[in-house]
């Protein structure tokens, strides 16, 4: 990774983020991106220079930390049902076990240890609380293969001034694998009252954050 592309102060802070739970950290203080002019998909740099970020960002920016340490910049796209929203997290390998970095504003889909054996295991682990809360039902139906996002080097997906569309757009058409047949489908329980309750709490609220951090 070419040190000319990143300003000082990027390399800096990108130096700082040298654990997984580092960038975890540092992803939490960031208020989510709303996208109050539209949908986004800001590089890194825009989310370092606008200190916001959804799912998706969070995840690019996880995986250009991971990167910057000698870590493969590697996500993986979480697919739902057509009632609910997919999502994306960046994943990484250590002690040999795998965990997950996330950038939720719920309480839910968030931080993963490194305890999983394999990619399917760290993604079941989301299972019982990916739901909708309208109706209380489990929507996590697939995920991508991990994507390596240096393949996307050509296209500046980390410093990139412009929407980096093509990251979402390869997420979707890369190869699923299906975790529900749909037998498992029909028999799925509802999520139970408190659970939907505790679903309700999110971290940030529209120009301020619900809870106050530390």
């Amino acid at each position: 990774m070419r040190k000319e592309i990143f300003t000082r102060e990027e390399w800096k802070l990108l130096g700082s983020l040298y654990t997984p739970r580092k960038i975890q950290d540092f992803l939490n203080r960031l208020p989510i991106n709303f996208e109050p002019e539209g949908d986004t998909c800001l590089s890194p740099r825009r989310v370092l220079r606008e200190r916001r970020a959804h799912c998706i960002e969070g995840a690019m920016l996880a995986a250009l930390a991971l990167r910057f340490h000698g870590k493969k910049p590697l996500v993986v796209d979480l697919t739902a049902s057509d009632h609910d929203d997919d999502h994306v997290i960046a994943i990484f390998r250590q002690h040999g076990c795998w965990g997950a970095i996330s950038k939720s504003n719920h309480i839910t889909l968030r931080y993963r240890e490194p305890v999983y054996r394999t990619v399917r295991e760290l993604v079941m682990s989301y299972f019982h609380e990916y739901f909708t809360q309208r109706d209380r039902k489990k929507t996590l139906r697939s995920y991508s293969m991990p994507v390596n996002l240096s393949r996307f080097d050509r296209r500046d997906w980390m410093t990139a001034e412009e929407d980096v569309w093509d990251v979402p757009e390869y997420l979707c058409e890369v190869r699923h694998f299906s975790i529900l047949s749909r037998a498992q489908i029909q028999t799925l329980r509802p999520v139970d009252q408190i659970e939907k309750k505790a679903g309700e709490i999110v971290e940030w609220r529209k120009n301020r954050p619900l809870i106050k951090k530390a």
